[in-house]
This record gives C-alpha cells, sequence and structure tokens, in this order.
C-alpha cells in the first residue's frame, strides 16, 4: 500500500509543481459552475470518480448528472477526480501526495464514499491505481471503518465481476435514485456504531444494489461457474438475484441545466440534453441496447425548456441532443426545428443517427453539408449479417441514405462496421469493401469527390447480450480478415482505419470474466499497466506475462462459446431482459431472422416491462394523450 502524506497539499504546492506534467488544468478545479459546498457543514462526503483522463470524464454526461442530484441533496457534498495522465501519477508518488478531489484538494481517503463510473472495461487498472493513490486499500476485505465505502456503477457494473473483490458495492441500472437511497443507509449505519459489515449487509437490501462479498462462487472441475449463492451469515443472506434500478419516467427526472464548463475542451464540448434514454432497435450484438430498456421519452417542451437554459448558463454554441438512437425520437423533426431558433444563435447536433435518409434530411436540417461529414453505421457489409445482427436496413436504404447525403452537399462520410461477427464468412468481410466502393462510385456518379472512411473495430462479445454465448475471434483470424479487407478499399477516396486486435483480446477477457481474473487484475495493476485503452501506452508483452504469472487462461475466457446452459459470471445481476429471450434471440440470429422494434409493433417479451415494473414512455402519449 502506498504511504501518502497526510498533510493538506496546498495551493502553493501545486503552484510549483503542476508546470511539470502534461496540461496541468486537469488538476487544478476552479473551473465554471463548479458546486462548493463547505465539507465541515455535510454529513456525508462524497467523491464521484471518473477511471479516465479529465477530458474524457469532464464530458461524461452521467458524471453531471450524478453530480448535480448529490449536490442536491441537503447536507452532502460531492466532489470531483479523475485518474491522473502517467506524468501526474509519477509527481503524486514522488511527492507522496495523495489523489485528490478538484473542489477542496482533499485526498480520497477522507470521503465517506467514493463512488467510481464504469464506463469500459480497459478503465478496471485505473480503478485500482485510484483507489491507492488515494490512500485507500486496493481490496474490499482489508477496509474498516475507518475507510471510505467504494461503490461503483455504469453500464459495465452489471458484469463487472473482475472487480468484485475491489469494489463494496456495485449500484446497477439508472443511478439518479439508487444514491440517494446508498447515502441514506450510510448516513443511518455512520450513527449507529455498528460494524462496517452491518452497512454492507443493509446497502444489500437496496433494490439495485449488490454487494459481491455477500456472494459464494462455486465452480464446476471444467473451471465455468456452477452456481452463484448469497452466503448465510447468521439467518441473513442477500437477494438471490439483483435487479437493476430503472426510472419510470424521464421526464421528471432531475438534470442540471448549469453544467460544469471544463478548463480545457473536453472530448465533447458542447451543451448535452438527453432527450430519451433506452433503446429497441434490438441488435444482438449491442449491450447498451439490452441494459437500458425501456425506451423513455421527454416531452419536446421539456425538452427545449432545458436546452435554453443550459445555453444561457453556459456559453457554449451549439447543443447536441443525445440518446441512443436520437433520430428515434417522437417529434425530432419539430423539435429540431424549434431548437434552431434559439434567441442563442446555437447550432444543434445529433451524435446518432440512423442509416436511413430520413437522418440524412435531419443532418441537411442541422446545417452540415461540405462544412462536415455525417457518420453512418450499418455494422455489416452484406444483408446476411445485417439480418444476423437485427440491423433492420438494406443495401437500399443505405445507398439511398449516401445519395442524399450527396444531395445535401455532404462530401465526407464515415462508416462504422465490425468484424469478426457471429456467422460470418469471408464473402461478408469482402461485401463492406463493396459496399463501400458502391458509396463512392455513387458520389462520383454525381458529381462529387467523396471521401469515404471506413472504421472497422472487432467484436466482443458483451454481458447481457444474445451474442454473450458466442467466442471473440482469434487475434490472428481478425487480422486475416482485417488484411483480406484492405485489399478491397483500395483506391482514391477510400481510408481504411481498424481497431488493435490486442485490444480487442484483452477487452474480450474482462468483459466476459469472472472474479478469479481479480489477481491478474492486480498484478497488471502492480506492474503499471493505465490507459490500456490509448493504444500508444499499450503493451502486449506485459499483459501476456500477468497472464502467464496468474495463471490465467485467456483463451477460456475469450476464445471460447458457451454452452446454451452455461451459468454465467454474471447470471445473478439481472438487467431485466430475460435469459430467455437472449437465447431465443441467439436462436434467431442463426436463423438470420429479425426481430421488429417494439415501439411500433406487438411486445417482442423481452421480460423488462413486467419484471422491472415499467413501460415504454413516449412523449404526447402518457397519462391518457
Amino acid at each position: 500500500m502506498l504511504r501518502v502524506n497526510r498533510e493538506e497539499i496546498t495551493w502553493e504546492d501545486l503552484r510549483r509543481e503542476l508546470g511539470k506534467v502534461e496540461k496541468p488544468a486537469r488538476y487544478t478545479g476552479g473551473e465554471i459552475n463548479a458546486i462548493r459546498k463547505d465539507p465541515e457543514k455535510a454529513d456525508v462526503r462524497f467523491a464521484l470518480a471518473f477511471p479516465d483522463v479529465y477530458e474524457v470524464g469532464a464530458s461524461h454526461l452521467g458524471s453531471q448528472i450524478l453530480y448535480y442530484v448529490i449536490n442536491s441533496m441537503d447536507r452532502v457534498a460531492c466532489e470531483r477526480t479523475y485518474a491522473p495522465w502517467k506524468d501526474m501519477e509519477e509527481l503524486l508518488r514522488r511527492k507522496n501526495w495523495p489523489l485528490y478531489t478538484l473542489e477542496s484538494r482533499a485526498p480520497l481517503y477522507a470521503f465517506d464514499i467514493v463512488g467510481f463510473s464504469l464506463q469500459y472495461e480497459l478503465t478496471y487498472t485505473n480503478v485500482l491505481a485510484m483507489l491507492e493513490l488515494g490512500g485507500i486499500p486496493l481490496r474490499s476485505k482489508d477496509r474498516d471503518e475507518s475507510h471510505p465505502l467504494v461503490i461503483a456503477g455504469g453500464p459495465v457494473a452489471l458484469s463487472a465481476e473482475p472487480l468484485a473483490d475491489f469494489i463494496d458495492a456495485f449500484a446497477l441500472g439508472d443511478g439518479e435514485e439508487v444514491v440517494g437511497d446508498i447515502i441514506s443507509v450510510y448516513k443511518d449505519w455512520r450513527v449507529s456504531g455498528k460494524p462496517r459489515s452491518f452497512l454492507l449487509r443493509e446497502l444489500s437490501q437496496i433494490p439495485g444494489v449488490y454487494v459481491p462479498s455477500l456472494y459464494e462462487v462455486f465452480y464446476n472441475p471444467d473451471n465455468t461457474v456452477s452456481r452463484i449463492s448469497p452466503r448465510n451469515l447468521d439467518g441473513f443472506s442477500a437477494p438471490e438475484r439483483v435487479h437493476r434500478r430503472v426510472l419510470k419516467s424521464l421526464e421528471s427526472a432531475p438534470y442540471p441545466t448549469k453544467p460544469l464548463i471544463p478548463l480545457i475542451p473536453p472530448i465533447h464540448d458542447r451543451a448535452v440534453v438527453e432527450i430519451f434514454r433506452g433503446c429497441t432497435q434490438g441488435c444482438r450484438f449491442c449491450q447498451a441496447g439490452m441494459i437500458y430498456r425501456p425506451v423513455r421519452e421527454r416531452e419536446p417542451e421539456t425538452i427545449e425548456k432545458m436546452a435554453l437554459e443550459i445555453l444561457e448558463r453556459s456559453g457554449f454554441n451549439e447543443v447536441s441532443l443525445v440518446s441512443l438512437s436520437s433520430a428515434d425520437y417522437t417529434y425530432i423533426k419539430d423539435l429540431v426545428s424549434n431548437l434552431l431558433k434559439n434567441p442563442c444563435g446555437a447550432k444543434v447536433s445529433l451524435p446518432s443517427l440512423r442509416v436511413d435518409s430520413f437522418s440524412v434530411g435531419l443532418a441537411e436540417m442541422l446545417g452540415g453539408g461540405t462544412k462536415s461529414g455525417l457518420t453512418l453505421a450499418p455494422e455489416a457489409g452484406s444483408q446476411r449479417m445485417r439480418d444476423i445482427i437485427n440491423k433492420r436496413v438494406t443495401e437500399e436504404d443505405i445507398l439511398a441514405a449516401a445519395e442524399s447525403a450527396f444531395s445535401a452537399g455532404y462530401s465526407h462520410i464515415k462508416l462504422y462496421f465490425m468484424i469478426g461477427l457471429p456467422g460470418e464468412t469471408d464473402e461478408d468481410v469482402v461485401a463492406i469493401g463493396k459496399l463501400a466502393q458502391e458509396i463512392r462510385r455513387l458520389g462520383r456518379n454525381m458529381g462529387k469527390r467523396p471521401s469515404i472512411v471506413v472504421s472497422v473495430s472487432g467484436f466482443v462479445p458483451k454481458a447481457h447480450t444474445p451474442f454473450q454465448w458466442e467466442p471473440c475471434l482469434r487475434p490472428e483470424e481478425i487480422m486475416r480478415r482485417q488484411r483480406l479487407l484492405g485489399s478491397v478499399l483500395r483506391g482514391p477516396g477510400l481510408e481504411y482505419r481498424y481497431h488493435d486486435v490486442r485490444l480487442t483480446r484483452l477487452e474480450a477477457v474482462f468483459s466476459r470474466g469472472d472474479r478469479r481474473l481479480a489477481s491478474a487484475l492486480e498484478l497488471a495493476f502492480k506492474k503499471g499497466r493505465r490507459f490500456d485503452a490509448w493504444t500508444d501506452d499499450y503493451k502486449q508483452e506485459e499483459w501476456d506475462a500477468v497472464f502467464e504469472e496468474s495463471g490465467v487462461d485467456v483463451d477460456f475466457y475469450a476464445h471460447r462459446e458457451r454452452s446454451e446452459n452455461e451459468v454465467f459470471p454474471w447470471d445473478h445481476l439481472s438487467s431485466g431482459v430475460r435469459k430467455s429471450y437472449l437465447l431465443r434471440e441467439r436462436r434467431l440470429a442463426m436463423q438470420e431472422a429479425k426481430t421488429p422494434d417494439c415501439r411500433g409493433a406487438d411486445c417482442t417479451g423481452c421480460g423488462v416491462c413486467p419484471d422491472l415494473g415499467v413501460k415504454v414512455d413516449l412523449a404526447g402519449r402518457r397519462d391518457g394523450q
């Protein structure tokens, strides 16, 4: 355990040292609209920790929402901290300074609760680094009443068993309500004088809260999971399954209209309004589309009001309407039209568009044209593969969208695809290249000089999806298919980008992993692994050594097809989508059969609405409207 200096870090200390690191504004705080509460007047101090650099974390909408929600609570103070880049980590260790929050420069160990946002499996080692730098014991079992409660939420929390030994409790699902319940239980526990074990038991009784130490995992002789059962502790046991929390309505949900303005440009430098949550498109590879169900929309008047308030209080010159598929919003055209008339003169953008002419029409309405490019995600090149993954667009749809884009003045189109999807053949890979060539040819026939970027990532099977049973292709096979595609994507106006296959494999290991990977994670952290998603800092040889030393069979986790009756490491954690439904979808994929979107068709039987007590909530259609 790192021994950190327990003395306060003064502003003078920072001024002398921060000039020695890259982008010192990452670590100073003092942003416009940052919330600073008096720690002495707070009953609970909460550190919101994002395990990536400042620029990424500062633009993360979920963190902004929680920062606002927690600070809206009486006598609760929430502050922020981000993963320090390697030069800042080196400075902290050299000076024996603890990782601190930006609002008060208080060390993490001084907080009551430290909450991590888990967005991506390859940030797990950053979580461990932040704990150690913050003066907090890495493993939950080594913490006592004097240490902060360490919790984690976000989409990855539903399958984060590799982190189970390091996190006291996971918050599953929408965090706006469950975080308040956690803080309330913590307040009651602290005045009770009872041991930390009592706190963990009480937390496990909150709907949507998973306390991993209260569960025991049993394994079969072949190393697969046999069962996951709550421990019997003097007659007490946690729930057999933990169901994610879900807001029944987004209309009345709290939302920050006075957003924090980062000191350096974040990844997404614009005002942001979440117009709806959830997606029912049903893409079989997409974890977000499964675990954020059902669709819940805000009313257009509410969105417009929020957008104008944010623009007035932030100084942004662009507002982004975000969701998993913004073109699916019920009143999207009217909403965009009204927002374009805003008195601030701000632009409006949609970060996620369908592959159809309707979406391109929206893009034209937003004023893209030759000034910017258009991004579309066909995901697969052949119709057969699009049917397998339930991407309900045809080649005619894609070409019509491209034609509309060229007609609207666009000349730069970026296309997203995946390689290695279940059932894919070489012909399907070549079809990606042929489709890009056809789009380029279409643009040239229309008198354009089209620039077509084809961006390809390797398929990673994700928990709680119909493809969770599928294997991830071995790196050498993905590379062979990458080369095959590259042989087709030649000629002027075509650019080919592809994901690092080593990262694809590493992500597959941890996205499908169990708690036996804890030793590998800790060893990787001790060997200095950080920011592995940043390819410039990735070192394959170090991870190979980690897996060898810790006895991890990479093939077992990443490249093995699961049997249909196998118990998954996350089966005791419910997204609300029934496993039987996911299995049915997998079988339909094998038959190349599609499933309709339940927005405009009958219920498809995923189980979310009846099991979680919610329903699809569309704008203009609630309360009998």
